[in-house]
């Protein structure tokens, strides 16, 4: 293992805004960066509808306004100062762009504000030193996966599926000790997970989301249109590789004339399908598939999850996890890694030339 050996752990709080703009997740983690000791309280702080209009509006800019900054940055602030006695502070900001095929990635906030506003060190701008270094950027949770399922006992190769905005699967074997090792990961995204459904529950009902995937369990999928979307050159990639949420513009055309039943049916069909695909790629077939994220809560896309692939598919507090906090709980043992020295990515997970540790450091008064 790399690093400046042992490390006492300490308790970190991790931030994540994620491609579904619902709001700011925070979560502590009691961690040495290597291994995870004990979870602590989290805290969910949605964002505003003004809020969101805001955040979609500057979706796919590369430099984001003052305005929204300051948005992120107090929405951040609000959700940490609801959690007590963390030392560190992983900050993921909130993604508006990302191309990594050009070498550019784009996270909105800036971790010196929140380091002064919290009298601790905040680390972020975690994904932009893989980017240069020629990985995805992209996705930065399997190292916190690897951790996961060495803590749950695991002895033999399971994946992790995070149903957010967009879909990514992590693969991993827990006999491999150091995460950074050959054999002990594999992770990409699948592609589009609850992002289109959303954004067609709000543009066609004023709905955030379907809840538990009741419209699409009334619905019938065009199986036509998913089949057409799985011609997508993204699917011909080999892993790593990801996505940004505006990718897939195709099945939104695809679904436009279909009633609203059928159109969330299809696009859930969808999510479902790319995930299915994803699995092709795994080096062995996983004992279990452990699902976090929001999509876990749709009873419709776990039908169709289960139905697509070849082992169980549990939502993660089968083993005793938060699916809901797991993405803010690896912002934070990303950040004791950083601090360590250690890395947070690998060829394996982003496709980056070698293992690297990604993320600003911001310390009170610097």
């Amino acid at each position: 293992m790399r690093g400046n050996g042992k490390a006492e752990p300490i308790w970190v709080a991790g931030c994540m805004s994620g491609t579904s703009l619902d709001g700011v997740d925070v979560a502590m983690v009691l961690t040495d960066g290597v291994e995870v000791f004990e979870f602590g309280d989290s805290h969910f702080r949605p964002y505003s509808e003004p809020e969101q209009a805001l955040l979609r509006a500057e979706l796919g800019w590369w430099s984001a306004s003052k305005k929204l900054c300051e948005v992120i940055e107090t929405a951040h602030a609000e959700a940490l100062s609801t959690l007590k006695g963390f030392d560190l502070i992983g900050f993921h900001g909130q993604t508006l762009a990302h191309d990594p095929g050009h070498g550019r990635t784009c996270q909105a906030g800036d971790g010196a504000v929140l380091a002064e506003v919290f009298d601790v060190p905040v680390v972020w701008d975690f994904r932009s030193a893989d980017v240069e270094m020629g990985g995805q950027g992209a996705p930065l949770a399997p190292f916190y996966h690897h951790a996961l399922a060495r803590l749950i006992g695991a002895t033999s190769p399971v994946a992790f599926l995070n149903m957010g905005g967009v879909g990514n699967l992590t693969w991993v074997d827990p006999r491999v000790a150091d995460p950074s090792e050959t054999g002990a990961l594999l992770a990409f995204d699948t592609g589009p997970a609850n992002a289109p459904v959303n954004d067609l529950m709000r543009e066609r009902r004023s709905m955030a989301y379907d809840a538990d995937g009741a419209l699409a369990a009334s619905g019938t999928p065009d199986m036509a249109a998913v089949t057409q979307g799985l011609e997508h050159r993204y699917f011909y990639k080999m892993p790593p590789k990801s996505l940004d949420r505006n990718d897939f513009h195709d099945i939104i055309n695809a679904v436009s004339t279909l009633t609203d039943a059928d159109a969330v049916a299809t696009l859930t069909a969808f999510a479902a399908a790319c995930v299915a695909r994803a699995m092709e790629h795994c080096p062995t077939p996983p004992s279990a598939l452990y699902v976090t994220g929001g999509g876990r809560h749709n009873t419709t896309l776990m039908t169709m999850l289960a139905a697509g692939v070849d082992c169980p598919v549990l939502p993660v507090e089968a083993v005793g996890l938060d699916g809901d906090m797991l993405e803010a709980q690896a912002f934070a043992f990303l950040a004791m890694r950083v601090k360590r020295g250690l890395p947070t990515s690998c060829p394996a997970t982003t496709g980056v030339r070698a293992a690297i540790g990604g993320g600003r450091v911001s310390k009170p008064g610097s």
